[in-house]
């Protein structure tokens, strides 16, 4: 099956023996997909309807009085019991509604037309990854950029360019969750019960992609499912979280590809030392010690400790391409393994699900692609630059794009001097990289626990006052200005309630 004449039939004729397999062997519910429909349009309305077209035609024949008078009732007792009809549908559905109502029942009826929703959320994602996105002198300097071809050739023989092992297809199958499936229906779970003759074919296949250099267009495709932020107005559809499902054997040997690229970063040690996401033996306590350590050290020093908070708007929708291939060809890759990657990047297509309902396709030109394994190391390879060239006095943590600098001292204008050419820096190198600080959600505290009044520090950040304070959430935890962490510990004691009562009831 892996030796077909296309890789892409090859990827289909694989797909579909598993599917057929799993049809044979797994149970499965009736995939019907029931027809979106007004849930108040009853009988009566439909009579009232059928009567309303008929004066209509009547009246437009024959333009009577008469009949002028017939169509004006007939309308106006369709309005009145479409009316009722709803204000009666909705009463009995709000008093349907108990806590044993399950939450897929709850939207199932909220939602009118999916598709039309869809389409909409679709459309906004799809312009957030394109070029009218980014700000007018990165476009230009974008366009300059590329027109510079990046050559990951010639490749000699470098240890990541050969070919794929049993053990470690084995290896990223044992580390695969059981995710939900991407367009093709195939899960990770039927994956890991296949016996290994069916194991050595995927082998085949995917080394097959890895020597020819060609992705499958069938993995270019994800389905996306929109899941509302908590708080925010479910009308703007930039208030959705983006879940992207894609294909399993694609996240599988893209599990594979990962693992080779971030042994070659780590042995080179490519990586900067204040970066902690998703390296082996590291993770954001490292990045919190820090910060609390460094708060610990001024406090007892009796000096003021200043830290900001950055956030970068729509960070993984866009993250140049070309840039993550140049930092590629930097680190000094060739053969297999980044073109590969200059492949996985290509423009991917993408559907909205809403219920059973699928949208339209659409294009994402830019970015890192959503819900697959590789995007977030290809995503912390970009931002890795970000704070190489802040002052010596100026202290960073990253975890993937969550960034936090900070300075301390007994001078509140040193402090402010410092921090803002690193702000500078940082907002140079952005603007050179196509990502984007949001003023409103980067934030400054002040730690502090002197008795003597003091000023609280002003910080610009592309032409706006970077908001002052007095507690955030940080990497999970939420760090007040006197390092009490009241405010974490009333937050985790809140949930804790919360989930006693579920027990409780």
């Amino acid at each position: 099956m892996a030796d077909k004449d296309s890789i892409d039939v090859a990827v289909n004729t694989i797909t579909d023996c598993i599917i057929s397999s799993a049809d044979n062997s797994i149970p499965k519910t009736s995939g019907n997909i029931p027809k979106l429909c007004k849930p108040w349009w009853n009988t009566e309305c439909d009579t009232c309807q059928k009567t309303l077209e008929k004066a209509w035609y009547n009246f437009r024949r024959y333009p009577t009085t008469h009949n002028l008078i017939k169509f004006k009732k007939a309308r106006a007792k369709f309005c009145q019991i479409r009316r009722r009809s709803m204000n009666t549908t909705w009463c009995s559905y709000v008093n349907s509604i108990t806590r044993q109502v399950s939450s897929k029942i709850v939207w199932d009826k909220v939602i009118s037309d999916a598709k039309e929703i869809g389409n909409v959320i679709g459309q906004t994602l799809s312009e957030i990854s394109s070029d009218s996105s980014y700000p007018n002198d990165f476009i230009a300097f974008k366009k300059c950029e590329e027109q510079k071809s990046v050559d990951f050739l010639p490749s000699y023989a470098e240890d990541y360019n050969s070919t794929f092992s049993y053990h470690e297809l084995k290896d990223a199958l044992r580390k695969s969750n059981p995710t939900s499936p991407g367009p093709n229906q195939i899960r990770n779970n039927m994956l890991k019960h296949l016996g290994e003759s069916s194991l050595l074919t995927i082998l085949l296949l995917f080394n097959r992609i890895w020597q020819e250099r060609v992705f499958p267009l069938s993995w270019l495709k994800a389905i996306v499912v929109p899941i509302p932020k908590p708080g925010k107005d479910k009308q703007d559809p930039n208030n959705y979280r983006p879940i992207a499902l894609t294909n399993c054997l694609s996240k599988l040997l893209e599990r594979m590809v990962s693992a080779r690229l971030m042994h070659v970063l780590e042995r080179s040690k490519w990586f900067i030392p204040s970066q902690s996401g998703f390296r082996r033996r590291r993770g954001t306590i490292d990045n919190l010690l820090k910060l609390e350590t460094a708060i610990r050290e001024a406090f007892v020093r009796k000096k003021h400790l200043v830290s900001i908070f950055f956030d970068i708007e729509k960070a993984y929708d866009r993250t140049w391409r070309y840039g993550i291939l140049k930092d590629l060809s930097d680190i000094g890759l060739k053969g297999n393994l980044p073109l590969f990657i200059k492949n996985f990047l290509q423009t991917r297509i993408f559907q909205i699900l809403i219920g059973n309902i699928l949208s339209d396709n659409f294009n994402q030109q830019e970015g890192v692609p959503q819900g697959s394994v590789l995007s977030v190391l290809l995503f912390i390879i970009k931002i890795n630059g970000i704070v190489s060239k802040l002052p010596a006095y100026v202290h960073s943590t990253l975890f993937v794009d969550d960034i936090q600098i900070h300075c301390a001292g007994d001078d509140m204008g040193f402090i402010q001097r410092q921090l803002q050419t690193a702000i500078n820096n940082m907002t140079d190198w952005a603007s050179k990289n196509g990502f984007i600080f949001s003023p409103q959600k980067t934030v400054c505290m002040h730690f502090c626990r002197r008795r003597e009044l003091h000023p609280d520090p002003d910080f610009q950040l592309n032409g706006s006052p970077i908001p002052i304070v007095q507690e955030t959430k940080f990497l999970g935890i939420i760090f007040d200005t006197k390092l009490t962490f009241r405010s974490h510990i009333k937050h985790l004691k809140t949930k804790c309630i919360r989930t006693l009562n579920i027990m409780k009831v």
